[in-house]
């Protein structure tokens, strides 16, 4: 996966429209599909307690709502309109991966692997870019001396690495 220019307002923008409109129809799926249920195979009489035993059609109807909704989003997310959620969605995940691997993947930098200053060089600038699109601003400061660090090191070794040369299948190498 390569890096790529995201607009942040574009990026905010379609996150909140998708966040938004995600929740909107889950609820109103939830509450269709449940009242559906609840008509067509609910129980007729309220028992004393006022339980009308029907809270199992409710649960069903909320996982048909996000079966459906999950469904429609999947369907959606090569779009145009998708295009930068998809791209932050996909390199959160990707950083999730090289973060539960990070220990190994110093060790490796530590002996001077070439792989490992590639995979940190791309860890580094993505979660950059990913705390610039989200205004987390508390953290990014580590992440740019990490990086600063990092860069540094590689000069120190003349290495040429770059966040570019980046491929996912190098995280089964280390």
């Amino acid at each position: 996966m390569q890096l790529m220019h995201i607009d942040k307002q574009t990026y905010r923008k379609n996150t909140n429209i998708v966040i938004g409109s995600f929740v909107a129809s889950l609820a109103i799926l939830a509450l269709l599909f449940g009242a559906l249920l609840i008509h067509f195979f609910g129980a007729a009489d309220v028992a004393g307690d006022g339980s009308t035993g029907n809270f199992h059609l409710n649960v069903m109807g909320v996982i048909m709502a996000i079966v459906l909704c999950s469904g429609v989003l999947h369907s959606q997310k090569h779009k145009p309109f998708m295009r930068e959620v998809y791209y932050v969605w996909r390199l959160k995940q990707l950083n999730n991966q090289i973060y539960r691997k990070l220990v190994k993947i110093k060790v490796a930098a530590d002996s001077n692997d070439k792989n490992a200053f590639i995979i940190l060089s791309f860890y580094f600038a993505s979660l950059k870019q990913v705390y610039s699109l989200d205004d987390n601003t508390l953290t990014i400061s580590t992440v740019e001396n990490d990086l600063a660090q990092l860069n540094a090191r590689i000069a120190e070794l003349d290495m040429n690495i770059s966040a570019e040369q980046f491929e996912a299948d190098l995280l089964e190498r280390i």
